[in-house]
Formats: C-alpha cells, sequence, structure tokens
C-alpha cells in the first residue's frame, strides 16, 4: 500500500505551489487506495512564525485535502535525530566540523536549487581536533557512505580536498537522475537536525512509502538517498512536480498575497475552482473546470502530468 505525506513548513502561508505539489502528493496516494500522512516541518524553531501552523491546517481542511491520523512535528523528534546522528558517528560516517557557518545556519531548512553553497573541501573531515572554543556541527561523510551505490568523479587524494561523490536515484518524472555531492551538515551546532537527516528519520518513522515534492529538491534528494543506506533503511518512491511559476516565472513566494492560499480563502474565492485550475495544470481536468480533490481520484494519471514549470494565475 503507499503510504504518502504532506509536510507543509510553517514559515509563512502556503501558495498555490505548495497546494499543487500537496494534490499531487494527495491523489497518487489516493488513487491506489493508501494513505496520506500529514507532518509539521517546524523543525527550526527561529523560522516558524505565529499562527502559520493553524492556517496550514485550515488551508488544507478548505481545500479538501483530508489526512490520515494525528500530524507528526518535527520539533518533538530531536531525541529521535539525535540517536540517527550516533548511530552515524558510531558508523565512522559523521564527523565535527567548525566551519562554513552560512551553510551550517541554512542546514536546517530545505534547500531549494541554486542554495548548497559552494563545494566543500573537507576541511574538516581528517581532523583529530580543533583548535576553537566554537562547537562543532556535524558533517555527513558522503564518499565513505556512497561506496557501492555511487563513486568518487575524481581520484584526488582524500587527504587533499574531498572529490564530490556521484549519486545516482531513479524518479517517476524526471526518470534516472544523477547528482554530485561533497560532506554535508546533518546536525548544526546549536543542537538542531538538519533537514536532510530529520526527513530521512521522520519519513522511515511514519512508514512513508511515495515522497512527492518540488523538482527544486532532487538535488536533496541524492543526499537524502545516501542517508537511507547509510542508516540501512529503504528509500521510498520519488516523484518530484515541476514547480509552479508566478507571474514574473519565478518560483512562487510565501510572501505574496496574490498566491497565498489564505488571501484567496479570505477574498471567497470557491476551492473547487482552486483544485480545478491546479488539476487542469496537470492534464486531469478541463480548463475552468470546478473539482473537489474526491472528485479527481479516478482522473489521477501520472504521463499526463506536464514536465515544465506552469504558470497558474486565479482570479476572485
Amino acid at each position: 500500500m503507499i503510504v504518502g505525506r504532506l509536510a507543509p513548513t510553517p514559515s509563512g502561508g502556503l501558495h498555490l505551489g505548495n497546494a499543487r505539489t500537496f494534490l499531487v502528493a494527495w491523489l497518487s496516494a489516493r488513487a491506489a487506495g493508501g494513505r496520506v500522512l500529514l507532518r509539521i516541518d517546524d523543525l527550526d524553531r527561529a523560522r516558524v512564525k505565529p499562527g502559520y501552523v493553524e492556517q496550514a491546517l485550515a488551508d488544507l481542511r478548505w481545500l479538501g485535502l483530508d489526512c490520515d491520523g494525528e500530524p507528526l512535528y518535527q520539533s518533538r523528534r530531536s531525541d529521535a535525530y539525535a540517536a540517527a546522528l550516533e548511530q552515524l558517528r558510531a558508523d565512522g560516517l559523521a564527523y565535527p566540523c567548525v566551519c562554513s557557518r552560512r551553510e551550517i545556519e541554512l542546514a536546517a531548512q530545505a534547500p531549494h536549487a541554486g542554495d548548497e553553497g559552494p563545494a566543500y573541501p573537507g576541511t574538516c573531515r581528517n581532523k583529530s581536533h580543533h583548535a576553537t572554543d566554537r562547537k562543532p556541527a556535524w558533517r555527513f561523510k558522503v564518499e565513505e557512505s556512497g561506496r557501492g551505490l555511487s563513486a568518487p568523479t575524481s581520484p584526488e587524494s582524500r587527504d587533499a580536498e574531498v572529490a564530490p561523490t556521484l549519486i545516482e536515484f531513479d524518479d517517476a518524472v524526471h526518470g534516472r537522475c544523477k547528482f554530485e555531492s561533497d560532506d554535508f551538515v546533518i546536525f548544526r551546532n546549536d543542537g538542531v537536525a538538519a533537514y536532510q537527516l530529520a526527513t530521512v528519520v521522520d519519513d522511515h518513522h511514519q512508514g512513508v512509502t511515495e515522497v512527492v515534492r518540488g523538482d527544486d529538491l532532487l538535488r536533496s534528494t541524492a543526499r537524502q538517498v545516501l542517508l537511507y543506506h547509510a542508516l540501512k533503511l529503504t528509500p521510498p518512491r520519488y516523484l518530484h512536480v515541476p514547480l509552479v511559476l508566478d507571474d514574473a516565472g519565478h518560483r512562487m513566494a510565501k510572501r505574496r498575497d496574490s498566491t497565498r492560499l489564505a488571501a484567496l480563502r479570505e477574498a471567497g474565492v470557491d476551492a473547487a475552482k482552486i483544485i480545478g485550475a491546479l488539476a487542469a495544470s496537470c492534464g486531469w481536468a478541463k480548463p475552468g473546470e470546478c473539482a473537489m480533490p474526491k472528485e479527481l481520484v479516478g482522473r489521477f494519471d501520472l504521463p499526463k502530468l506536464p514536465r515544465e514549470p506552469m504558470r497558474i494565475s486565479i482570479g476572485a
């Protein structure tokens, strides 16, 4: 049985792009007679804004995207993340790092395309101690973990710069994907688990078998595949949906009222109009058709999903 999940991040109001991805995830699981779980990605408390958890739940109810069971809150899962880190440390797959402060600061949130920062040269990889009082973060040792799953892209010595590792995985939309990765942060120096580690730990804990999300997270998936195998877990099926663009052709942002679900709801826009427009952009409804998710379960057809980014505009 397929077990999917919706995982909103309460750092701002959900927008049409989030809704389209959630609709695809919901229909993919429901069309197969599966379950849809809910996780609140409130891992980085500094970015969580008051009221947005409740707003996200209200948005999902309004759109008819019901979930099974109680939601899982990442902010309550610190012990599970610490246990995963300890396992990786015991297996020699994690090491302390006191450099790249900005990457460490960003590590708790989902990195979108272009957010990964410069390649990490392995500065702290082979140091037995650090001449600093700064509390270290923890990095994942990619090359060691990837043996048998991937291969270094160049034969440089491990004692010099660490060569990036090529990771391959299959995606239901994009086919065979290949990405390079260097050692990346899995635990920040303030004790907060990074997005990559927390996502793997929680998806496994909830029994998720299918992950549907935006294709700006394809590179993150490569890193998560490595973590799955390092933790001796089975990765789920991945389905990365092309992004929804705003009127200017940019990836939708939560700060724009014209695309925020709460603003559309407050303006009196019919939820069936939104769902119909999102379904039409996927090839599962006619332009202008109004429909709710339960009416679309029998129409889910993944091959019809466009492979290019889409622009969606919904008026009152």
